[in-house]
């Protein structure tokens, strides 16, 4: 039996989800058994095919998360009402209270741009942050006012491309299994841990021994 089954859009988000996992401390929930599924189709299949998807898993696992980006899962509707679609369809074929839906918006890599030095180690970055915020201005990928890139996936790629590393769904493990990301503003991300956290408290709360 399976705490929880993770629907999500690629294997870059597996690693991700999984790296996260890996630190339960740090999420404030209790160690769990969770198995991470990548849809072939990618995030339009993942929104409109995740309740057929998940449907084998209904009497093998508590719960049911469903992950995607909002950029190109082939619907312009806003991350929140993604979310409350895919929830509906969820909970009207056997999850009902048991279910929830993370849309990443724009796309996943924007939870790779936390301020946390292990950013810049991913990118094989040696200048520091400051020097890297340049870059992004210089290169259009960090406008004026923002702390972010705009297209997070592009300045990941242009970053690599510079520093000689060849994109592997492993780097984003590596850096979930370690950034720190608790000053992580992203609504996404703030979801995800205010689900797990109501899902798998800590053992003592809820009155687990």
């Amino acid at each position: 039996m399976l705490d929880l089954i993770v629907l999500v859009a690629d294997k870059d988000m597996r690693f991700a989800v999984e790296g996260l996992f890996a630190r339960p401390q740090d999420l404030e929930i209790r160690p769990i058994r969770a198995q991470v599924v990548p849809h072939p189709g990618h995030d339009p299949a993942v929104l409109g095919q995740c309740h057929e998807f998940l449907r084998p898993y209904l009497r093998l696992a508590g719960y049911a998360l469903v992950a995607f980006d909002r950029e190109g899962c082939g619907r312009l509707a806003p991350r929140d009402a993604l979310e409350r679609l895919v929830e509906k369809r969820l909970s009207q074929n056997g999850w009902e209270g048991r279910c929830a839906a993370v849309v990443i918006d724009p796309e996943l890599e924007v939870w790779f741009w936390g301020d946390s030095p292990e950013v810049e180690e991913a990118l094989g970055w040696k200048k520091g942050r400051a020097d890297l915020e340049k870059w992004l201005a210089e290169k259009g990928h960090l406008r004026q006012g923002q702390n972010k890139p705009h297209r997070p996936k592009d300045a990941v790629l242009d970053a690599w491309r510079l520093a000689k590393i060849k994109p592997s769904s492993s780097h984003f493990g590596g850096l979930a299994a370690k950034v720190n990301f608790n000053g992580c503003t992203d609504p996404a991300f703030g979801k995800l841990r205010r689900v797990l956290s109501q899902w798998f408290p800590p053992k003592g709360l809820r009155g687990e021994p």
